[in-house]
C-alpha cells in the first residue's frame, strides 16, 4: 500500500512538472517570460581601457528581441564592425541575458595622418578609432609601416617625450623626427642598437639641445651631424 501511495505521489508530481514545462515552452513561443526575450546584456572585454559604449550600442539591437529570432551571426558581425574590436563571441543565457565576450586590438603606439591619432597594434595596422589628442608619452608613427613595429616602439620608448614621429623609409629603414625638428636617420641593419647608442650619446652630450638638422647613423663606423 505504501509503494502504491508513493507511485501516485510521483505520478502527480510528474504531471505537474510536465504541465509547468509545457506552459513555459508555450509562453516562450508566444514571446512571454524571461527566456522568451533578451532583456539584459553582459559585456566582457580583454582590455579595461577599451570604451565599451560603441559595443553596447551595437549589441542593443538585440535587446527586447525574441530569443528565438535573434541571429547571433548577424549580431557578431555588427559588433565586429565596431572600431577596435578584433573578435567577438556571443551566447544566449536561459535567464534572458546576452553575454558578449570581446577581444580588442592591443595598442602599442599611435599612427597619425597629421590631424588625428589612431591606435596602433604591434602588427602596424592602424585601428579605425581616431582621437584628436596624442596619448602622453606615446610613440607616434606616420606613413606606411612594416608588419611588426614592436621592437622599434620598445626601443624608442625612453625618448618618447623627445620624438615627434617615426617614419618607415623606402620600406627598409627608419627615420626619427624629434620635437625640435631634428631627423635621426637609423641604419637598415640593427636600428635598435643605433637607438640605444643615440640615447647614450644624447645623455652624455645633450645633442638634441643643439640646433641640428640631421643626425645620420646609417654608417656604423661614424655618425654624421649636419
Amino acid at each position: 500500500m505504501k509503494r502504491s501511495f508513493m507511485f501516485w505521489v510521483y505520478f502527480v508530481v510528474a504531471i505537474l512538472l510536465g504541465i509547468y514545462f509545457a506552459t513555459r515552452i508555450v509562453m516562450n513561443c508566444m514571446g512571454h517570460g524571461k527566456m522568451a526575450t533578451i532583456h539584459n546584456i553582459s559585456i566582457v572585454a580583454d582590455s579595461h581601457n577599451h570604451d565599451l559604449l560603441a559595443i553596447e550600442t551595437a549589441a542593443k539591437a538585440g535587446l527586447r528581441m525574441p530569443t528565438r529570432k535573434l541571429d547571433l551571426s548577424i549580431l557578431n558581425n555588427r559588433i565586429r564592425a565596431v572600431p577596435g574590436v578584433r573578435d567577438v563571441a556571443t551566447r544566449r543565457l536561459p535567464n534572458g541575458t546576452l553575454r558578449i565576450r570581446v577581444e580588442t586590438h592591443q595598442s602599442v603606439a599611435q599612427w597619425t595622418d597629421g590631424v588625428a591619432f589612431y591606435p596602433l597594434p604591434a602588427n602596424g595596422v592602424p585601428v579605425e578609432l581616431p582621437s584628436n589628442v596624442r596619448d602622453e608619452n606615446a610613440i607616434v608613427f606616420r606613413g606606411t609601416l612594416p608588419d611588426d613595429i614592436s621592437e622599434i616602439t620598445h626601443a624608442a620608448q625612453p625618448i618618447a617625450h623627445l620624438i615627434d614621429y617615426i617614419e618607415w623609409i623606402e620600406n627598409r629603414r627608419w627615420n626619427i623626427i624629434t620635437t625640435n625638428g631634428t631627423t635621426i636617420m637609423l641604419p637598415e641593419s640593427d636600428p635598435i642598437a643605433a637607438i640605444h647608442g643615440f640615447i647614450s650619446l644624447n645623455e652624455r652630450q645633450n645633442i638634441l639641445g643643439r640646433k641640428i638638422n640631421t643626425i645620420d647613423m646609417r654608417d656604423a663606423a661614424r655618425i654624421l651631424v649636419k
